[in-house]
Protein backbone atom coordinates (compact mmCIF):
# COMPACT_ATOMS: atom_id res chain seq x y z
CA UNK A 1 0.00 0.00 0.00
CA UNK A 2 0.85 3.30 -1.12
CA UNK A 3 1.58 6.39 1.43
CA UNK A 4 -1.45 8.55 0.61
CA UNK A 5 -1.11 12.39 1.15
CA UNK A 6 -3.94 14.80 0.82
CA UNK A 7 -3.90 17.46 -2.12
CA UNK A 8 -6.74 19.53 -0.62
CA UNK A 9 -6.86 22.54 2.69
CA UNK A 10 -6.80 21.02 5.75
CA UNK A 11 -8.55 23.88 7.64
CA UNK A 12 -11.81 23.06 5.71
CA UNK A 13 -15.21 22.30 7.78
CA UNK A 14 -16.44 19.45 6.07
CA UNK A 15 -14.44 15.90 6.45
CA UNK A 16 -14.40 13.89 2.87
CA UNK A 17 -17.39 11.31 2.46
CA UNK A 18 -14.93 8.50 2.51
CA UNK A 19 -14.55 8.87 6.26
CA UNK A 20 -17.86 8.50 6.89
CA UNK A 21 -17.99 5.31 4.84
CA UNK A 22 -15.38 4.38 6.59
CA UNK A 23 -16.87 5.04 9.72
CA UNK A 24 -20.04 2.54 8.28
CA UNK A 25 -17.80 -0.34 7.90
CA UNK A 26 -16.48 -0.10 11.39
CA UNK A 27 -20.20 0.22 12.93
CA UNK A 28 -21.05 -3.24 10.99
CA UNK A 29 -17.55 -4.56 12.41
CA UNK A 30 -18.08 -3.09 16.26
CA UNK A 31 -21.63 -4.83 16.20
CA UNK A 32 -20.36 -7.98 15.40
CA UNK A 33 -17.94 -7.70 17.74
CA UNK A 34 -19.75 -6.97 20.71
CA UNK A 35 -23.45 -8.53 19.61
CA UNK A 36 -22.37 -12.31 20.28
CA UNK A 37 -22.16 -12.00 23.63
CA UNK A 38 -26.04 -11.32 23.69
CA UNK A 39 -26.26 -13.89 21.33
CA UNK A 40 -24.02 -16.94 22.85
CA UNK A 41 -26.94 -18.98 25.14
CA UNK A 42 -28.97 -19.49 21.48
CA UNK A 43 -25.85 -20.47 19.62
CA UNK A 44 -24.76 -22.94 22.23
CA UNK A 45 -28.25 -24.75 21.96
CA UNK A 46 -28.26 -24.57 18.72
CA UNK A 47 -24.91 -26.19 17.89
CA UNK A 48 -24.91 -28.17 21.26
CA UNK A 49 -22.26 -26.71 23.23
CA UNK A 50 -22.16 -25.17 26.69
CA UNK A 51 -21.84 -21.41 27.40
CA UNK A 52 -18.46 -21.96 28.58
CA UNK A 53 -17.47 -23.53 25.06
CA UNK A 54 -19.56 -20.92 23.18
CA UNK A 55 -17.48 -18.00 24.98
CA UNK A 56 -14.91 -18.95 22.65
CA UNK A 57 -16.59 -17.20 20.19
CA UNK A 58 -15.32 -14.19 22.02
CA UNK A 59 -12.11 -15.71 22.54
CA UNK A 60 -11.40 -16.54 18.97
CA UNK A 61 -12.71 -12.49 18.21
CA UNK A 62 -10.20 -11.18 20.24
CA UNK A 63 -7.21 -13.33 19.31
CA UNK A 64 -7.13 -12.39 15.58
CA UNK A 65 -7.78 -8.62 16.50
CA UNK A 66 -4.92 -8.79 18.29
CA UNK A 67 -2.25 -10.78 16.00
CA UNK A 68 -4.22 -10.28 13.21
CA UNK A 69 -3.91 -6.19 12.18
CA UNK A 70 -0.11 -6.58 11.82
CA UNK A 71 0.36 -9.18 10.44
CA UNK A 72 -2.17 -8.42 7.62
CA UNK A 73 -0.60 -5.12 7.30
CA UNK A 74 2.37 -6.68 5.92
CA UNK A 75 0.99 -9.56 4.05
CA UNK A 76 -1.07 -6.71 2.05
CA UNK A 77 1.36 -4.11 2.12
CA UNK A 78 1.73 -4.13 -1.87
CA UNK A 79 -2.08 -4.02 -2.67
CA UNK A 80 -3.88 -0.71 -3.24
CA UNK A 81 -5.66 0.80 -0.02
CA UNK A 82 -8.64 0.74 -1.96
CA UNK A 83 -8.77 -3.00 -2.86
CA UNK A 84 -7.48 -3.61 1.04
CA UNK A 85 -10.67 -2.26 2.37
CA UNK A 86 -12.88 -3.70 -0.19
CA UNK A 87 -11.35 -7.05 0.55
CA UNK A 88 -11.77 -6.57 3.94
CA UNK A 89 -15.67 -5.82 3.88
CA UNK A 90 -15.53 -9.01 1.14
CA UNK A 91 -13.75 -11.65 3.67
CA UNK A 92 -16.01 -10.21 6.49
CA UNK A 93 -18.91 -10.84 4.78
CA UNK A 94 -17.93 -14.04 3.60
CA UNK A 95 -17.17 -15.11 7.24
CA UNK A 96 -20.71 -14.29 8.05
CA UNK A 97 -22.00 -16.27 5.31
CA UNK A 98 -19.85 -19.50 6.15
CA UNK A 99 -20.95 -18.98 9.75
CA UNK A 100 -25.24 -18.49 9.36
CA UNK A 101 -25.02 -21.58 7.02
CA UNK A 102 -23.11 -23.90 9.21
CA UNK A 103 -23.46 -26.72 12.14
CA UNK A 104 -20.00 -27.59 12.90
CA UNK A 105 -19.09 -25.29 16.25
CA UNK A 106 -15.11 -25.36 15.34
CA UNK A 107 -16.02 -24.24 11.75
CA UNK A 108 -17.90 -21.10 13.10
CA UNK A 109 -15.25 -20.13 15.30
CA UNK A 110 -13.07 -20.17 12.29
CA UNK A 111 -15.20 -17.80 10.60
CA UNK A 112 -14.84 -15.76 13.68
CA UNK A 113 -11.22 -15.77 12.94
CA UNK A 114 -11.65 -14.57 9.69
CA UNK A 115 -14.16 -11.89 10.34
CA UNK A 116 -11.74 -10.54 13.11
CA UNK A 117 -8.61 -10.47 10.84
CA UNK A 118 -10.46 -8.69 8.29
CA UNK A 119 -11.85 -6.19 10.55
CA UNK A 120 -8.43 -5.74 11.75
CA UNK A 121 -7.34 -5.06 8.34
CA UNK A 122 -9.89 -2.53 7.67
CA UNK A 123 -10.01 -1.01 11.08
CA UNK A 124 -6.10 -0.49 10.70
CA UNK A 125 -6.07 1.05 6.40
CA UNK A 126 -9.13 2.90 7.15
CA UNK A 127 -7.28 4.81 10.18
CA UNK A 128 -4.53 5.75 7.64
CA UNK A 129 -6.95 6.82 4.93
CA UNK A 130 -9.33 8.56 7.17
CA UNK A 131 -6.20 10.29 8.65
CA UNK A 132 -4.57 10.89 5.50
CA UNK A 133 -7.71 12.54 3.54
CA UNK A 134 -9.07 14.62 6.19
CA UNK A 135 -5.65 16.36 5.52
CA UNK A 136 -2.82 18.01 8.29
CA UNK A 137 -4.55 19.08 10.86
CA UNK A 138 -7.85 17.02 11.03
CA UNK A 139 -6.38 13.58 11.33
CA UNK A 140 -7.75 13.04 14.87
CA UNK A 141 -11.20 14.53 14.07
CA UNK A 142 -11.03 12.06 10.94
CA UNK A 143 -10.43 9.31 13.11
CA UNK A 144 -12.93 10.31 15.51
CA UNK A 145 -16.06 10.22 13.40
CA UNK A 146 -14.42 6.31 12.79
CA UNK A 147 -14.56 5.69 16.31
CA UNK A 148 -17.64 6.84 16.36
CA UNK A 149 -18.77 4.16 14.22
CA UNK A 150 -18.10 1.84 17.30
CA UNK A 151 -19.76 3.94 19.43
CA UNK A 152 -22.83 3.77 17.79
CA UNK A 153 -22.60 -0.16 17.33
CA UNK A 154 -22.69 0.02 20.95
CA UNK A 155 -26.06 2.42 21.07
CA UNK A 156 -28.03 1.08 18.15
CA UNK A 157 -26.00 -1.99 16.51
CA UNK A 158 -25.47 -4.07 19.51
CA UNK A 159 -28.57 -4.07 20.63
CA UNK A 160 -31.22 -3.99 17.36
CA UNK A 161 -28.40 -7.11 16.58
CA UNK A 162 -29.62 -8.68 19.69
CA UNK A 163 -33.26 -7.97 19.33
CA UNK A 164 -33.22 -9.22 15.87
CA UNK A 165 -31.67 -12.60 17.62
CA UNK A 166 -34.87 -13.22 19.68
CA UNK A 167 -36.56 -13.37 16.59
CA UNK A 168 -34.82 -14.84 13.74
CA UNK A 169 -32.32 -16.95 16.02
CA UNK A 170 -28.75 -16.06 16.14
CA UNK A 171 -28.19 -16.94 12.58
CA UNK A 172 -30.35 -14.08 11.49
CA UNK A 173 -27.82 -10.77 12.48
CA UNK A 174 -25.07 -12.97 11.28
CA UNK A 175 -27.06 -13.14 7.69
CA UNK A 176 -27.92 -9.31 8.63
CA UNK A 177 -24.53 -8.08 8.95
CA UNK A 178 -23.28 -10.48 5.86
CA UNK A 179 -25.73 -8.16 3.40
CA UNK A 180 -24.91 -4.70 4.76
CA UNK A 181 -21.42 -5.22 3.92
CA UNK A 182 -21.78 -5.07 0.44
CA UNK A 183 -23.07 -1.39 0.03
CA UNK A 184 -20.59 -0.70 2.31
CA UNK A 185 -17.93 -2.49 -0.51
CA UNK A 186 -19.86 -0.37 -2.84
CA UNK A 187 -19.49 3.03 -1.23
CA UNK A 188 -15.76 2.26 -0.46
CA UNK A 189 -15.50 2.04 -4.27
CA UNK A 190 -17.13 4.45 -5.13
CA UNK A 191 -15.42 7.32 -2.86
CA UNK A 192 -12.22 5.72 -2.77
CA UNK A 193 -9.51 6.78 -4.87
CA UNK A 194 -8.45 4.32 -8.14
CA UNK A 195 -4.65 4.93 -8.01
CA UNK A 196 -2.48 6.32 -5.17
CA UNK A 197 1.15 8.04 -6.05
CA UNK A 198 4.09 7.61 -3.98
CA UNK A 199 5.58 10.46 -2.75
CA UNK A 200 7.80 9.26 0.38
CA UNK A 201 9.78 6.54 -1.45
CA UNK A 202 8.45 2.89 -1.98
CA UNK A 203 6.89 0.39 -0.05
CA UNK A 204 8.18 -2.53 1.76
CA UNK A 205 8.36 -4.53 4.87
CA UNK A 206 11.93 -2.81 5.74
CA UNK A 207 10.61 0.44 5.63
CA UNK A 208 7.28 0.36 7.45
CA UNK A 209 9.51 -2.07 10.32
CA UNK A 210 11.82 1.40 10.82
CA UNK A 211 8.83 3.32 10.67
CA UNK A 212 7.99 2.18 14.29
CA UNK A 213 11.57 1.31 15.31
CA UNK A 214 11.00 4.88 17.10
CA UNK A 215 10.64 4.90 21.22
CA UNK A 216 7.68 7.15 20.66
CA UNK A 217 5.40 4.89 18.95
CA UNK A 218 5.93 2.40 21.77
CA UNK A 219 5.38 5.11 24.52
CA UNK A 220 1.83 6.16 22.95
CA UNK A 221 1.41 1.91 22.13
CA UNK A 222 2.00 1.36 25.99
CA UNK A 223 -0.62 3.99 26.74
CA UNK A 224 -3.12 2.79 24.68
CA UNK A 225 -2.66 -1.17 26.01
CA UNK A 226 -2.75 0.17 29.60
CA UNK A 227 -5.51 2.76 29.26
CA UNK A 228 -7.68 0.00 27.42
CA UNK A 229 -6.57 -2.44 29.78
CA UNK A 230 -7.60 -0.44 33.27
CA UNK A 231 -10.71 1.46 31.43
CA UNK A 232 -12.33 -1.73 29.91
CA UNK A 233 -11.37 -4.16 32.07
CA UNK A 234 -13.78 -2.44 34.34
CA UNK A 235 -16.06 -2.19 32.23
CA UNK A 236 -16.67 -5.91 30.90
CA UNK A 237 -17.87 -6.64 34.50
CA UNK A 238 -19.92 -2.92 34.68
CA UNK A 239 -23.18 -5.20 34.75
CA UNK A 240 -22.75 -7.27 37.64
CA UNK A 241 -22.29 -3.84 39.51
CA UNK A 242 -25.03 -2.36 38.31
CA UNK A 243 -27.60 -5.24 38.94
CA UNK A 244 -25.61 -6.48 42.63
CA UNK A 245 -24.67 -3.39 44.04
CA UNK A 246 -26.41 -0.69 42.74
CA UNK A 247 -29.70 -2.54 42.78
CA UNK A 248 -30.55 -2.02 39.17
CA UNK A 249 -32.81 -4.30 37.46
CA UNK A 250 -31.41 -6.75 34.54
CA UNK A 251 -33.91 -5.12 32.17
CA UNK A 252 -32.87 -1.85 32.91
CA UNK A 253 -29.14 -2.62 32.13
CA UNK A 254 -29.12 -2.39 28.63
CA UNK A 255 -31.03 1.09 28.70
CA UNK A 256 -27.72 1.79 31.28
CA UNK A 257 -25.17 0.79 28.48
CA UNK A 258 -26.71 2.68 25.91
CA UNK A 259 -25.98 5.92 27.60
CA UNK A 260 -23.05 4.79 28.14
CA UNK A 261 -22.77 4.52 24.23
CA UNK A 262 -24.17 7.67 24.36
CA UNK A 263 -21.39 8.96 26.19
CA UNK A 264 -18.97 7.29 23.95
CA UNK A 265 -20.10 9.06 20.99
CA UNK A 266 -19.93 12.66 22.48
CA UNK A 267 -16.65 11.73 23.83
CA UNK A 268 -15.11 10.83 20.63
CA UNK A 269 -16.68 13.61 18.96
CA UNK A 270 -14.95 16.07 21.64
CA UNK A 271 -12.07 14.35 21.81
CA UNK A 272 -11.09 14.61 18.38
CA UNK A 273 -12.23 17.93 17.94
CA UNK A 274 -9.71 18.97 20.53
CA UNK A 275 -7.08 16.53 19.66
CA UNK A 276 -5.78 17.62 16.33
CA UNK A 277 -5.12 21.44 18.68
CA UNK A 278 -3.67 20.00 22.23
CA UNK A 279 -2.95 16.13 21.71
CA UNK A 280 -1.01 15.13 25.07
CA UNK A 281 -3.26 17.64 26.98
CA UNK A 282 -6.30 15.83 25.76
CA UNK A 283 -5.18 12.46 25.72
CA UNK A 284 -3.75 13.58 29.74
CA UNK A 285 -7.18 15.05 30.88
CA UNK A 286 -9.52 11.69 29.30
CA UNK A 287 -7.10 9.50 31.27
CA UNK A 288 -6.57 11.07 34.34
CA UNK A 289 -10.09 11.62 34.37
CA UNK A 290 -11.47 8.11 33.74
CA UNK A 291 -9.29 6.91 36.60
CA UNK A 292 -10.40 9.04 39.20
CA UNK A 293 -14.26 8.34 37.64
CA UNK A 294 -13.63 4.83 38.24
CA UNK A 295 -12.56 5.11 41.81
CA UNK A 296 -15.66 7.32 42.52
CA UNK A 297 -17.62 4.49 40.62
CA UNK A 298 -16.27 1.83 43.62
CA UNK A 299 -16.90 4.68 46.35
CA UNK A 300 -20.55 5.15 45.21
CA UNK A 301 -21.63 1.84 43.49
CA UNK A 302 -24.94 1.61 46.43
CA UNK A 303 -26.54 4.55 44.60
CA UNK A 304 -28.17 3.97 41.49
CA UNK A 305 -28.65 6.99 40.46
CA UNK A 306 -25.08 8.59 40.68
CA UNK A 307 -23.52 5.38 39.21
CA UNK A 308 -26.08 6.09 36.10
CA UNK A 309 -24.97 9.32 35.39
CA UNK A 310 -21.00 8.42 35.81
CA UNK A 311 -21.70 5.26 33.99
CA UNK A 312 -22.25 7.71 31.05
CA UNK A 313 -19.41 10.22 31.90
CA UNK A 314 -16.70 7.44 31.82
CA UNK A 315 -18.37 6.41 28.29
CA UNK A 316 -17.06 9.62 27.23
CA UNK A 317 -13.66 10.34 28.89
CA UNK A 318 -12.82 6.62 28.57
CA UNK A 319 -13.36 6.51 24.55
CA UNK A 320 -12.21 10.16 23.78
CA UNK A 321 -8.87 9.72 23.59
CA UNK A 322 -8.83 6.61 21.63
CA UNK A 323 -8.55 8.44 18.21
CA UNK A 324 -6.13 11.15 19.24
CA UNK A 325 -3.78 8.11 20.48
CA UNK A 326 -4.32 6.17 17.05
CA UNK A 327 -3.25 9.67 15.49
CA UNK A 328 0.29 10.00 17.64
CA UNK A 329 0.64 6.11 16.79
CA UNK A 330 0.89 7.58 13.08
CA UNK A 331 2.11 10.71 13.87
CA UNK A 332 5.50 9.56 16.10
CA UNK A 333 5.69 6.34 13.07
CA UNK A 334 5.93 9.52 10.20
CA UNK A 335 4.88 8.35 6.67
CA UNK A 336 1.88 7.99 7.33
CA UNK A 337 2.75 3.97 8.58
CA UNK A 338 0.16 1.33 7.96
CA UNK A 339 2.40 -1.13 10.70
CA UNK A 340 2.08 1.39 13.12
CA UNK A 341 -2.11 1.87 12.77
CA UNK A 342 -1.93 -1.82 12.60
CA UNK A 343 -0.17 -1.57 16.20
CA UNK A 344 -2.44 0.65 17.45
CA UNK A 345 -5.50 -1.23 16.81
CA UNK A 346 -4.09 -4.82 18.43
CA UNK A 347 -2.61 -2.30 21.13
CA UNK A 348 -6.54 -1.60 22.35
CA UNK A 349 -7.61 -4.98 21.74
CA UNK A 350 -4.62 -6.37 23.73
CA UNK A 351 -5.30 -4.29 26.51
CA UNK A 352 -8.63 -5.00 26.64
CA UNK A 353 -7.96 -9.16 26.76
CA UNK A 354 -5.65 -8.71 29.68
CA UNK A 355 -7.32 -5.84 31.49
CA UNK A 356 -10.76 -8.18 31.80
CA UNK A 357 -8.56 -11.36 32.67
CA UNK A 358 -6.91 -9.18 35.65
CA UNK A 359 -10.66 -7.86 36.71
CA UNK A 360 -12.03 -11.19 36.98
CA UNK A 361 -9.70 -11.90 39.90
CA UNK A 362 -10.82 -9.17 41.64
CA UNK A 363 -14.13 -10.62 41.84
CA UNK A 364 -12.83 -13.48 44.53
CA UNK A 365 -11.40 -10.66 47.23
CA UNK A 366 -13.27 -8.78 49.79
CA UNK A 367 -13.80 -5.60 47.17
CA UNK A 368 -16.18 -7.76 45.04
CA UNK A 369 -18.21 -6.04 42.20
CA UNK A 370 -16.19 -2.88 42.80
CA UNK A 371 -13.19 -4.43 42.57
CA UNK A 372 -12.64 -4.59 38.68
CA UNK A 373 -13.61 -0.73 39.00
CA UNK A 374 -10.45 0.22 41.63
CA UNK A 375 -8.39 -2.02 39.72
CA UNK A 376 -9.07 -0.83 36.54
CA UNK A 377 -8.79 2.42 37.82
CA UNK A 378 -4.95 2.33 39.06
CA UNK A 379 -4.01 0.26 35.60
CA UNK A 380 -5.39 3.30 33.76
CA UNK A 381 -3.67 5.60 36.04
CA UNK A 382 -0.29 4.41 34.77
CA UNK A 383 -0.93 5.14 31.36
CA UNK A 384 -0.25 8.53 32.36
CA UNK A 385 3.54 7.83 32.53
CA UNK A 386 4.51 7.25 28.68
CA UNK A 387 2.44 10.20 28.04
CA UNK A 388 4.43 12.39 30.77
CA UNK A 389 7.60 11.15 29.30
CA UNK A 390 6.62 12.28 25.97
CA UNK A 391 5.13 15.65 27.06
CA UNK A 392 8.62 16.34 28.91
CA UNK A 393 11.11 14.83 26.09
CA UNK A 394 10.52 16.79 22.72
CA UNK A 395 13.76 16.24 20.79
CA UNK A 396 14.17 15.39 17.38
CA UNK A 397 15.29 11.85 16.98
CA UNK A 398 18.42 11.25 14.63
CA UNK A 399 16.07 9.08 12.00
CA UNK A 400 13.77 12.52 11.80
CA UNK A 401 10.57 10.49 11.48
CA UNK A 402 9.17 12.73 14.43
CA UNK A 403 7.73 16.04 13.70
CA UNK A 404 7.63 18.49 15.71
CA UNK A 405 3.88 19.08 15.38
CA UNK A 406 1.19 17.11 13.90
CA UNK A 407 0.27 19.25 10.92
CA UNK A 408 4.07 18.48 10.30
CA UNK A 409 3.48 14.62 9.27
CA UNK A 410 4.61 13.48 6.34
CA UNK A 411 1.60 11.98 4.47
CA UNK A 412 0.53 9.56 1.50
CA UNK A 413 -1.75 11.12 -1.20
CA UNK A 414 -4.86 9.76 -2.25
CA UNK A 415 -5.64 11.62 -5.33
CA UNK A 416 -9.15 12.14 -6.41
CA UNK A 417 -11.04 12.31 -3.06
CA UNK A 418 -14.64 13.95 -3.23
Amino acid sequence: MSTPTVDRPSTGTRLPVLVYVLAAGIFLMGTTEFMIAGLLPDVAADLGVDIARAGMLVTAFAVGMIVGPPVMTLATLRLPARATLIGALAVFAAGHVVAAVSDSFTVVVASRVVTALATGTFWATGAVVAAAVAGPGASARALAVMSGGLSLAVVAGVPLGTFAGQFTGWRGPFWMLAALAVPAAVAVARNAPRTASTVSGSVSVRAEMAAVRTWRVWAVLAAITLAQAGFLGAYSFISPLLTDRAGITTALVPLVLVGFGIGALAGTALGGRLGDRWPLGTITTAITATSVLLLVLAATAGHSTIVVGLVMVLGASGLGANPVLIAQTMRFAGHGSWLASSLATAAFNLGTAVGSALAATTLSTTLGVTGPAVLGAAITATALVPIAVLASIRTRPRNGNTPTRPDQQPQRVLTGVS
